[in-house]
């Protein structure tokens, strides 16, 4: 599902225009990326936790060259954990 075909999805089931639906996914999709920048998790009950994850420096490999080893700098990462009702629903 792309971007648009979610507009159109939000707008048939909540009886909104597409501009309307896609300003309230906009507003979403901005308080959700405002939370995780400043460190927060986002839970939405049934659904899943969006939250933000360390990964340490460590040492890869360099796929270009092999045996060369390469450093990874430490980064976070976006995680998603699933929640129970979505879980069951796609079974």
């Amino acid at each position: 599902m792309t971007k648009s075909e979610l507009v159109d999805a939000i707008a048939s089931g909540a009886g909104l225009s597409k501009s309307a639906a896609a300003d309230a996914l906009q507003a979403t999709l901005g308080a959700v990326e405002g939370a995780l920048k400043g460190g927060d998790s986002v839970s939405l009950i049934g659904f899943g936790t969006f939250s933000v994850v360390k990964r340490s420096a460590r040492m890869g490999r360099n796929p270009q060259k092999p045996g060369e080893q390469i450093s990874i700098p430490a980064s976070k990462a976006v995680k998603f954990k699933v929640g129970s009702k979505l879980k069951a629903a796609v079974k």
